[in-house]
Formats: C-alpha cells, sequence, structure tokens
C-alpha cells in the first residue's frame, strides 16, 4: 500500500511539469495583452515598455517558463500583475471557502443521491423509478449558470428567504451548495441505480435470499456494499472538481473561491493567478483521485491485492 502510494505521489512530479508547460502555452495564446489591459491602450510607448519589463513579458517565451517553473520549485507561484499580491497567499485565503462550498454541496448531495439510487433500482419500472429518473435526467441536463440563476430568483427575489449573493455565514452558503449539488445528486442517483441493478441479479444475492436473510439486510449489508465501488468514484471525482473551485458557480453568487479568482484572472489576463489556480486544482484532483484509490484498497478486496502485486 505504502508502495503504491509513493509511487502515484513521484508520478505527480513529471504530470505537473507536463500541466505546467500546457497550461503555460495556452495563457500566452490568449488573445489581448495583459500590459494593455494594465495601463489602457492609450498609454505611452515608455510606460507600457516599462511595464512589460516589470512583469517580464519582454523575454522570450520559453525563458519566461524556465523562470516560472524555477519559482515553482522554490514553493512560490509569482505575484499578481494588478495587486503585486502573492498568489499563493490569495489561493490559501480563497481555498477553505471553497472548500465549504464543496463540503456543503456533498452534504445535499450524496446521502440522498444513494437513497434514491437505491429507492428507484429497488422499484424499478414503478412509478417512484420514473419520477427518480427523470428528475435525475432534468437536474443534470439543466446548464449550472440556469440553474443558479433559477434558485437565486426563487429563493432570493421571490421568496426572500436567502440573500443573493456574497460570502458570509450559513445562509450565503445554500444557493451555492444547493447549486453545485443539483448534477452531482443526479449522477449519483444514475450511477447508484445502475450499480444496484447489477449487483441484484449476481448470484451471491439470490443465495442470500433464499437462505432467508432479512430485505433490509440484503439491502444495506450485501448490495450497497458492493454497489457503492462506482459511487465512490463519482463522488470524488465531483467533489475534486468543486474544490477546484465552481468558476460558474461562485461568479454567479459571488462566493470568494478560487473560482471567482480564476474567472477574474482570466478576464484580466493576470496569467500568474491563472497558473496558479489551475496549478492547484491539478494537485487537488490528482489527490483526491489518490484517496479513491485508498478507498478502493480497503473497500475492495480484489482492488487491495492487485494493487498490492503492482
Amino acid at each position: 500500500m505504502s508502495s503504491y502510494i509513493i509511487k502515484r505521489v513521484i508520478l505527480l512530479i513529471p504530470m505537473l511539469l507536463g500541466i505546467t508547460m500546457i497550461t503555460f502555452a495556452l495563457t500566452k495564446a490568449l488573445p489581448g495583452d495583459p500590459v494593455y489591459t494594465m495601463v489602457g491602450e492609450r498609454s505611452s510607448l515608455e510606460i507600457i515598455e516599462k511595464v512589460r519589463r516589470e512583469i517580464g513579458a519582454d523575454k522570450g517565451i520559453v525563458r519566461q517558463y524556465i523562470e516560472y517553473v524555477s519559482l515553482l520549485a522554490k514553493g512560490e507561484m509569482g505575484r499578481s500583475y494588478y495587486t503585486n499580491r502573492k498568489v499563493l497567499d490569495d489561493i490559501k485565503s480563497r481555498f477553505p471557502k471553497t472548500l465549504v462550498l464543496a463540503a456543503g454541496a456533498m452534504f445535499i448531495a450524496v446521502p440522498p443521491g444513494i437513497g434514491l439510487g437505491l429507492l428507484a433500482a429497488l422499484r424499478k419500472g414503478a412509478i417512484a423509478d420514473r419520477i427518480i429518473s427523470t428528475a435525475s435526467m432534468i437536474f443534470i441536463s439543466v446548464p449550472v449558470f440556469w440553474s443558479g440563476l433559477l434558485i437565486m430568483l426563487f429563493f432570493s427575489l421571490s421568496l426572500k428567504l436567502l440573500p443573493p449573493s456574497g460570502t458570509g455565514g450559513p445562509r450565503y452558503i445554500l444557493l451555492p451548495s444547493l447549486t453545485l449539488a443539483l448534477p452531482a445528486l443526479a449522477t449519483i442517483i444514475r450511477v447508484t441505480r445502475v450499480s444496484v441493478l447489477d449487483v441484484v441479479n449476481m448470484p451471491f444475492i439470490r443465495t442470500a435470499r433464499a437462505k432467508g436473510i432479512k430485505k433490509k439486510s440484503i439491502n444495506t449489508l450485501h448490495i450497497m456494499k458492493n454497489a457503492l465501488i462506482p459511487v465512490v468514484t463519482v463522488i470524488g471525482l465531483d467533489f475534486g472538481s468543486y474544490l477546484n473551485g465552481a468558476v460558474l458557480t461562485e461568479t454567479i453568487f459571488g462566493w470568494d473561491g478560487i473560482g471567482r479568482f480564476m474567472m477574474e484572472g482570466i478576464i484580466k489576463r493576470d496569467y500568474p493567478v491563472i497558473m496558479g489556480c489551475i496549478i492547484v486544482g491539478t494537485v487537488i484532483f490528482v489527490l483526491i483521485n489518490l484517496l479513491v484509490d485508498v478507498i478502493y484498497h480497503y473497500v475492495d478486496p480484489r482492488v487491495r491485492l492487485h494493487g498490492t502485486d503492482r
């Protein structure tokens, strides 16, 4: 187990180098010049060249990349073009807010998603199954920005129950968490339903029923335990993506997390901010996937034996 984790962590280094190289090239290929965004197009050539030298934009792209990788090796991510603050410090200050938002979304999505998926599978073809399947299809099809605006319109503007935007206490987190939770809820329902249906038809379930084991015990100890493995994958992927920052949701609701921070960086062509957010997001996503693999090792003995052999 420990050797497997060490190998995965070591593989993170070349992966990060590849991500930084691709992201750096794509960022530099974005239309527009951050210098003109900072000083305005009517500024004199002297001011433009001065700012260009200050941010290092006068150097070749290869040299800029090497200098940026050197910064990363020192545990730094450069400074914002606009605030001159360290990008890593800004990300650290915003990450707890994104973590709270992601945790809130998972809290709303995971328990009902697993429960409704199990119910739909055990009532296959019944009215409950049709209603749950139709609702999950709607939730997974509606774009986040549209569902977010509808939720804001209903709960804030019509009912006036919750604030429409901002970063604050529990009342501020409910609407963006609900918006994030809807597609995750739908995905968990669908994956749970399919997984449970696959397990229900397995021989050991028929054997358990033939032995007269209680239905409740079969559903919880036998069916759900074996059906949860693909569900864990979905939960891990969703949680990892939310920790990277839900760009649209945080922007719509004015939630001051990593997603909104990266959106501001994209709009302003603030390359250090864009690069920092993407790199941190990549690390988080890889670590979440590693955690899911570790959980697999304990949940499924077959995965544990296979992972040990590697």
